[in-house]
């Protein structure tokens, strides 16, 4: 039967006796619990007669409140009011925001303090305004996560539920996350939508750990309509915090959430990573942003001019010297262009070649020498005919180990990544593991003619 909204001034007796009912419970229950759990429940009315319906932000909550407090509440909506047989407690529909104003209504006509249930929206974290799908240049090598996550921003239903953004530093991931924020909540004002990092979550949940609070913090997260959880590459070897993530999602995907998570590698390549966790990460749309060719630099940087303040002006010649000399990552072509605006504006000198020479040529030198591990690996595969997987594999058949102590020797040379860092990124590999790479490398070049010219092969592609 469908419920029917009760207005206070209808019947002012539901109203108080669900006021004393909740002052009985925060009495009775403590205010840790009752704030963590009972806190959020609102009155909706009868669902039925002598049925109350009261509803909760989320199923997650609706279940547990049902499983350890449905059979106290009716006892004492039945003492508080002989009209009530009955409780119905369960998910707030997206018409509950009404429900919340009227008991908020109610709650003020007998002065007492309003349920907290409509500050929900504001457990919403907070977005970068200028990060926004509207803002997001679109190319060839980023157009499908575009696509993806406008989508998974949408109110519509949609055949996932889980989204996977993989790509180096700085090509738009977290641009993208702050993006799918911003247009979640401008579809729906009253959704839960929280963003943290996974270095974040992994602090925020050690130290509810500590606290013995652990409670709150679950509570938090699975009650979320959508979490975005970026760099999830980071709790690699944290076995607790990644347990804690997996069962956050299972939740999540139970509850029919959603979930965005970024990472600078594909789910299978994640190191130190569980591997039900990496299944979990895989099961969901997994979109990759690749690196921006010259043409979308171009278009960046161009988007990136058109709104300086002040009507300064950018030569296009300076604009096609930056697109070229600067392929690194999308952050450090606009840092690079910031960096030049700044100082023309400091030093009241035009913007031309030679002025750009000189402010950036710091900037172009470390872009003719830098490239990342995961490019490398990527180069190293390709070139070899292996798949990318194989880099960070425990596979130690030739065919695989050679390409994978060549790509080492490459990091090594090419990157200013420590041994360690290296060796993290070939799949958990010690350091040692690396060295002996390096050298068992350097001696193959010396007497191996073949093994010499794959690797000048793959020096020049990587611009060392």
């Amino acid at each position: 039967m469908r419920s029917v909204v009760v207005e206070p001034s209808e019947d002012p007796e539901l109203a108080r006796a669900w006021s004393a009912i909740r002052e009985g419970l925060r009495r009775d229950c403590g205010a840790r619990l009752f704030d963590h759990w009972l806190k959020p429940l609102a009155l909706a009315g009868f669902a039925s007669p002598g049925v109350v319906r009261l509803v909760v932000p989320s199923d997650f909550m609706a279940n547990w409140v049902n499983t350890h407090y449905a059979e106290r509440l009716a006892l004492a909506w039945r003492a508080a009011n002989p009209a009530v047989r009955d409780v119905q407690i369960e998910r707030a529909s997206p018409s509950a925001t009404r429900l919340y104003s009227v008991e908020a209504e109610a709650a003020a006509a007998t002065e007492t303090p309003a349920p907290a249930v409509s500050e929900r929206p504001r457990l919403s974290s907070t977005f970068e305004a200028r990060y926004t799908f509207e803002r997001f240049v679109v190319g060839g090598s980023n157009q499908v996560a575009r696509t993806a996550a406008e989508t998974m921003a949408s109110p519509a239903r949609l055949p996932f539920s889980t989204l996977y953004l993989q790509g180096a530093t700085g090509q738009g991931k977290t641009h993208l996350m702050h993006a799918i924020g911003n247009a979640r909540l401008a579809h729906d004002p009253d959704a839960v939508v929280l963003y943290m990092s996974a270095e974040k979550f992994m602090v925020e949940f050690i130290a509810a750990m500590r606290a013995n609070d652990t409670l709150s913090f679950k509570t938090r997260l699975r009650s979320a309509d959508l979490l975005l959880i970026d760099d999830i590459q980071f709790i690699a070897g944290k076995d607790s915090t990644q347990q804690e993530f997996l069962h956050t999602i299972d939740e999540l995907i139970a509850m029919g959430s959603r979930l965005v998570v970024s990472a600078d590698r594909s789910p299978h390549a994640l190191a130190d990573i569980d591997a039900k966790l990496q299944s979990r990460l895989a099961q969901g749309l997994v979109v990759d942003l690749k690196p921006a060719d010259l043409v979308l630099r171009r278009a960046i940087l161009v988007a990136k001019a058109a709104a300086l303040p002040g009507g300064m002006i950018v030569p296009d010649i300076v604009l096609d010297c930056l697109a070229q000399r600067i392929s690194s990552n999308v952050r450090e072509l606009e840092g690079a262009l910031n960096r030049l605006v700044a100082y023309a504006t400091l030093t009241s000198r035009p913007i031309d070649l030679a002025f750009t020479e000189e402010v950036l040529a710091e900037s172009f030198s470390a872009n003719r020498r830098r490239v990342s591990i995961e490019e490398i690996q990527r180069k190293v595969s390709e070139h070899f005919e292996i798949r990318l997987a194989e880099m960070t594999s425990a596979r130690r058949a030739r065919a695989v180990a050679r390409p994978r102590q060549i790509a080492m020797y490459l990091a090594k040379r090419l990157t200013p990544r420590s041994l360690p860092e290296i060796g993290r990124r070939f799949g958990g590999r010690d350091h040692t593991t690396v060295i002996h790479a390096v050298r068992q490398v350097e001696k193959l070049r010396a007497s191996d003619a073949e093994i010499d010219a794959d690797v000048r092969t793959l020096l020049q592609a990587l611009g060392g």
